[in-house]
């Protein structure tokens, strides 16, 4: 992918670490923050950034890599509106002062209701004490749906439900890929704090229309440090929200669906967000 008529994908993943959580944990529940990835789209001159992730450490890390490829990076780009995917962009801005943070106006729109909900709550900040901005760096508006790299287009797409409503993703033609951010996990736990029944069906079909691209890389925004990025990942995930739905419908506890799902999809890093979803889902019910 790098004979100069195409664009490049690469891929940087934060690994899994700890946080700290205010949440009353299950036995043996360890809280930590899932790997998260951030990706490079290049052409011989020029890249752009796919998503920023959440901290001072994460910006840093991410920018250090990114300048060893020797690009003009011209924008950073958000897949989607939760907050450990775009709290590093004022940081990651410093690195880059050319560039500037760009999302679709459904996706700025939920960073706008995260950093308010942030500010009244200090939801991300007490977690991750002095590793944010105190004032966060919203993404602007981006009016398009074709980015240029080096003359090479950059589709974003609407996909709608991800781990969230409001999800896009980014589709590379010449380089056949696509960076999905939470549409799609590479195995790690999914995230369904507000994905009921419904939203994950929606979910589900949002991976159809990934899948309807015929990439042959496929980026998720929660992955395994080293696990490629391989379309067999979205059946994959459409498996995950599958059992997870069809286990969740037989009533049990917490403890059932949390163990019901780690008896399926034990291999998957990240317990900590599969308790999250079963507990969430749980709540529904009440």
């Amino acid at each position: 992918m790098r004979d100069g008529h195409s664009l490049s994908i690469d891929v940087y993943v934060a690994p899994m670490r700890p946080y700290t959580c205010p949440d009353q944990l299950g036995e043996g529940e360890v809280a930590t923050w899932a790997p998260s990835s951030s990706t490079l789209i290049s052409g011989p001159t020029e890249g752009i950034l796919i998503d920023a992730l959440l901290t001072f450490e994460n910006a840093d890390q991410i920018a250090a890599w990114a300048k060893n490829f020797g690009k003009k990076i011209t924008g950073v780009y958000i897949t989607h509106g939760h907050s450990d995917h775009w709290l590093g962009l004022a940081r990651l801005l410093q690195h880059f002062p050319e560039a500037r943070g760009y999302a679709a106006p459904e996706v700025a729109a939920r960073a706008a209701w995260e950093a308010e909900f942030n500010r009244k709550t200090k939801y991300w900040t007490s977690r991750f004490p002095g590793e944010l901005p105190e004032t966060p760096l919203v993404p602007e508006v981006l009016n398009t749906d074709a980015i240029l790299v080096d003359s090479h287009v950059v589709n974003l797409i609407h996909v709608g439900q991800g781990d969230i409503e409001g999800s896009t993703i980014f589709h590379v033609p010449s380089a056949d890929a696509v960076v999905c951010g939470d549409v799609v996990y590479n195995n790690v736990h999914m995230m369904m704090f507000e994905a009921d029944e419904a939203k994950r069906e929606t979910w589900i079909a949002s991976i159809d229309a990934v899948a309807a691209l015929n990439a042959k890389t496929v980026v998720a925004g929660h992955k395994s440090v080293g696990a490629a990025d391989l379309p067999e990942n979205l059946a994959a995930s459409q498996r995950y929200l599958r059992d997870f739905t069809t286990l969740a419908k037989k009533g049990g506890t917490v403890q059932d669906l949390g163990h019901g799902m780690l008896d399926l999809h034990g291999e998957r890093d990240q317990p900590h967000t599969l308790w999250i979803s079963a507990r969430a889902e749980v709540a529904r019910r009440a």
